[in-house]
């Protein structure tokens, strides 16, 4: 696996599967609890629970339990087992903005709608497939089987700048670039309301929601540092903004980081179906409803590094999509 932040925490929060709803009774409390629950889940193997176990799939009251050595305890325990993923992507032949490609690596400009990767519950029509087809046998193993050439990740419903890896070379410099944080990264966000402070470092520590497997949240321990630059560029709505444009720089890459951080700072991004909690502005949600807008507004705007063969200092930028260009262009008429 590649030290990338991004791929380390890239586990479905979302995806098909099945729940299972397991009892303890009080005679079954005090041994291992992955040995307690295993008779219950027949179909499971041990290594298996352990590691569903490990990947925050099992919930005791509502809360996340990450470590399947904890002593059993009577109750309503709640598993999430994913759909199988096939272990195989096939190529397929999908629209693809090449933004720059050499025999090591390729620079893409992913729409929004498009997983990186297959997944559970996303099979297919992935940047993967895309990257198969476009690339040939130049990907085929670079960097794991499900996952060729991917050193780093955007949300399925975040557009924007990628690179992926050609050649085993370049897969192994990005990966050290990205582990090193040595990536200029940024993105821009149409927020509710505005920061209280035009710009800023958001620190914290981002982990698993104890509370939703499906979420990450910001932790007051564990979890991993997170640290985001923000500068607001526009914002709407007058003296009371009830809406901001705002870009983002990146100094690590956790799973969510922006999301998470701009909801933190009280301005999710508008149209976040997770993060986003709290209507926006009347004049805001009827502008999203007139577009239709129903992902995060979110886009990874510029991505520079040096080339890890060539040697070579690289930038790229994707302006924004045509649906957030038109929410813009709505946001300023407020």
């Amino acid at each position: 696996m590649t030290p990338d932040d991004d791929i380390d925490d890239d586990l479905p929060l979302a995806s098909n599967g099945e729940t299972h709803d397991l009892v303890l009774t009080s005679d079954m409390a005090g041994d291992r609890l992955d040995r307690a629950l295993l008779p219950l889940l027949p179909d499971l193997s041990r290594a298996r629970l352990q590691a569903l176990i490990s990947d925050g799939h099992l919930s005791h009251d509502g809360q996340t339990i990450a470590d399947g050595k904890h002593k059993a305890r009577a109750g309503l325990y709640r598993l999430f087992v994913p759909a199988p993923v096939s272990a195989i992507p096939e190529a397929q032949n999908l629209p693809l903005e090449v933004l720059y490609e050499d025999a090591h690596l390729i620079v893409v400009n992913k729409p929004a709608g498009m997983a990186a990767h297959p997944a559970p519950g996303t099979a297919d029509g992935t940047l993967v497939n895309a990257l198969l087809f476009h690339c040939g046998e130049s990907l085929s193993g670079i960097g794991g089987v499900l996952r060729p050439g991917i050193v780093h990740r955007l949300d399925k419903d975040t557009s924007g700048v990628m690179v992926a890896a050609k050649s085993d070379a370049a897969h192994r410099g990005l990966s050290e670039l990205f582990s090193r944080h040595d990536i200029d990264r940024a993105y821009e966000a149409l927020v509710r309301g505005a920061p209280k402070t035009a710009s800023g470092t958001v620190t914290t520590r981002i982990g698993r929601s104890p509370h939703d497997r499906k979420k990450m949240a910001v932790l007051k321990s564990g979890g991993r540092e997170a640290i985001s630059h923000y500068r607001t560029l526009n914002s709407f709505g007058g003296e009371k903004p009830v809406a901001a444009r705002v870009r983002c720089t990146l100094e690590t890459g956790r799973t969510h980081q922006i999301r998470v951080h701009m909801a933190y700072l009280g301005c999710p991004c508008l149209g976040d179906p997770v993060y986003g909690s709290g209507a926006p502005h009347r004049a805001v949600a009827e502008a999203l409803k007139t577009l239709s807008f129903a992902r995060q507004a979110l886009h990874a705007a510029h991505l520079g590094f040096v080339h890890p063969v060539t040697g070579e200092r690289l930038a790229f930028e994707a302006p924004l999509p045509a649906d957030m260009a038109d929410l813009l262009s709505a946001l300023k008429l407020l």
